[in-house]
């Protein structure tokens, strides 16, 4: 199994390869600065924001994009999409705006606003994992 801190290709083994899709376990470059912007996103995405931590967001987020508008504009159309109508709807409002103030490409985001849509009514089909009530 290779390093990747010391630059070496990490290898997963065989019995992840049988249970999680390809696109979870590879290294995509594109997926990886997805999740990194995604992630600043959700983490700055609070009810109130200061100029100040609203600047330090989108400046994060444009680092993170490092000129990807396409990627910011994924991230900001699925919050959008999967975030419509729900309890949440104003945080994934905020992190559709911080993404689009860092420079998300503004004519893509209706397409992912779609995606966004569809993983929520996936999500609400699913049932509740939690515990199994007793009788």
């Amino acid at each position: 199994m290779g390093d990747l801190a010391g630059g070496g290709m990490a290898t997963l083994p065989p019995v992840e390869h049988r249970f999680y899709p390809a696109r979870m376990t590879s290294l995509d470059p594109d997926r990886l600065r997805f999740a990194q912007i995604a992630g600043a996103a959700a983490r700055h995405a609070q009810a109130w924001l200061t100029a100040e931590q609203e600047a330090a967001a989108v400046a994060e987020l444009a680092q993170a994009a490092a000129g990807r508008a396409d990627l910011l504009a994924e991230c900001a159309g699925t919050a959008l999409g999967f975030g419509e109508g729900g309890q949440d709807a104003a945080r994934y409002r905020q992190i559709a705006e911080l993404c689009i103030a860092a420079g998300a490409d503004r004519s893509l985001i209706g397409r992912w606003i779609a995606v966004g849509r569809e993983r929520a009514a996936v999500a609400r089909a699913r049932p509740h994992a939690g515990p199994r009530a007793t009788e």
